[in-house]
């Protein structure tokens, strides 16, 4: 049987290719407040970083110009910049998955801090410029970024005043098409190499993550996305068009067919929580249980009598992993669950 890889593994390995070609690209870290890492035999370690008079974040040096086609259309950005910020957490886990500590980041409004997937000591340099849908943009200029990555989704109305701050650059949306936005982010890094690199990796690691789940006879189970959200009356049951949807489907994993559809996620009041039932449930709470209605479902017959709580195979998960992990390290490291909860 395959051996599993750890969180730890999967970091490092990524770090390893995030590293690729840095001897020939400038800057593989942040060189402002967020801790560099850099490789070494027993893992990563911070590197300190270099900080401007009166500790100040230094001045943006200029940097040779490209163009990137973004939501907002053509954008010119500094080559291989460094003094990044990123509006949110599929920004942020592209920046750190392609050597960049940002120097800062948004984080989801519920949360207590930056998704805690990443060690500690790789995010402890980043400032908070606010929560996602709402940056401080005053935060944001004081850092003197060099780019800023965001989406339309949560920035859109606000571009003029970030594009005024540093180059600015938007996908369209999050989630879904998170394949498609990792090679815009790409780009506007200046990171192509390393992009490739990590998109192959991927597809290994796909492909023996698949294999070991048929090897343990797990490759025909119905694989339930539930996630109970704060503010919200309803459970929320994750369709296919969805970050964690792709991941099923890049296993091909089943789905059950309440969640077999091509949208985003279909909403259930609790008393048809019967509808979140598989072979395999997988549930996640954003922000307070009780007031996300966790509590009161959880406790509930309904959920009880759920096949997959009678048998023992319902199974609660990080949210800032599976849920705000929208990128290739989340990816790896969901696979690697994944492979866990299905015997591989």
């Amino acid at each position: 049987m395959p051996r599993q890889p750890s969180r730890r593994t999967v970091l490092l390995g990524l770090a390893g290719l995030a590293a690729l070609g840095a001897g020939a690209l400038p800057g593989c870290t942040s060189t402002a407040r967020g801790p560099a890492t850099t490789a070494t035999s027993s893992g990563l370690s911070p590197t300190p970083s270099p900080v401007g008079p009166d500790n100040e974040p230094p001045s943006p040096q200029p940097l040779p110009s490209t163009t990137v086609t973004a939501a907002t259309g053509v954008v010119a950005v500094p080559g291989s910049p460094t003094r990044v910020v990123a509006l949110d957490t599929a920004e942020l886990d592209s920046a750190i998955t392609l050597g960049i500590t940002p120097l800062g980041a948004a984080q989801a409004p519920a949360d207590h801090g930056l998704p805690d997937y990443w060690p500690a000591s790789w995010l402890a340099g980043i400032a908070t410029v606010g929560t996602i849908g709402d940056p401080d943009t005053a935060m944001i200029a004081s850092l003197g970024p060099q780019l800023i990555l965001g989406n339309q989704t949560r920035d859109g109305a606000r571009y003029d005043a970030l594009s005024r701050i540093a180059p600015t650059v938007l996908t369209q949306t999050t989630g879904y098409p998170w394949k498609t936005n990792f090679q815009l982010h790409a780009q506007a890094l200046g990171r192509q190499e390393q992009a490739a690199a990590v998109v192959s990796a991927y597809g290994r690691h796909v492909s023996q993550t698949a294999q070991a789940i048929a090897d343990a006879g797990s490759a025909g189970k119905r694989i339930s996305i539930v996630r109970f959200v704060e503010g919200s009356p309803n459970v929320r049951l994750y369709g296919r068009q969805s970050f964690v949807g792709t991941l099923l489907a890049d296993l091909q994993l089943g789905r059950p067919d309440p969640q077999n559809v091509d949208q985003f996620d279909i909403e259930v009041p609790p008393d048809q929580i019967a509808k979140a039932d598989g072979d395999l449930l997988l549930y996640s709470i954003y922000g307070d249980p009780a007031k996300a209605g966790a509590t009161a479902v959880l406790a509930g017959s309904g959920w009880q009598s759920l096949n997959a709580v009678k048998t023992h195979r319902a199974f609660s998960v990080d949210d800032q992993l599976w849920f705000e992990g929208i990128g290739y390290t989340g990816a790896n490291l969901i696979l690697a669950e994944l492979q866990r909860f299905l015997g591989g």
